[in-house]
């Protein structure tokens, strides 16, 4: 596969800049991949990110199943980054985070994607290990924006 996948956090962005960031990277179908799809940030909640990403010509994916457990976000808010690893793994061991994770790994195989989550840097968040699992099947690159 020579498509990457790309992932984006909205922490130190406003929605348009996010929104421009998955243009230049022609990123076709953005995969939400928050346990709970809203924000007190503008722009980011589920239904209005939806809206203004199909004015943009991006589809919208949100796979809840997908997103850290609570113990895990509280995990990765304080920088206990390996807790908070370990606490995803365990949960996408599960059957129902199995199932969304196939259904990513379709998604990614046939369009250019970008799993989307809070935190700036990939380094701290489930969404790395996630890109991780799909890439290492698809054999695609990774790119962070």
């Amino acid at each position: 596969m020579t498509r990457p996948l790309a992932t984006i956090g909205y922490e130190a962005r406003t929605q348009a800049a996010l929104i421009e960031a998955l243009q230049a990277a022609k990123v076709e179908v953005l995969i939400d991949v928050r346990a709970i799809a809203a924000s007190r940030r503008a722009g980011f909640s589920k239904t209005l990110l939806a809206a203004s990403l199909a004015e943009a010509g991006v589809d919208y994916l949100h796979l809840r199943e997908l997103g850290t457990p609570k113990p895990g976000r509280d995990a990765a808010r304080k920088g206990r980054i390996a807790e908070m690893t370990q606490i995803f793994e365990a949960h996408l061991a599960e059957p129902s985070a199995q199932l969304q994770l196939a259904q990513a790994k379709e998604v990614v195989a046939r369009r250019r994607a970008a799993l989307l989550c809070f935190e700036a840097d990939a380094a701290g968040c489930h969404r790395k290990i996630l890109a991780d699992h799909i890439c290492a099947d698809l054999g695609c690159a990774i790119r962070h924006l």
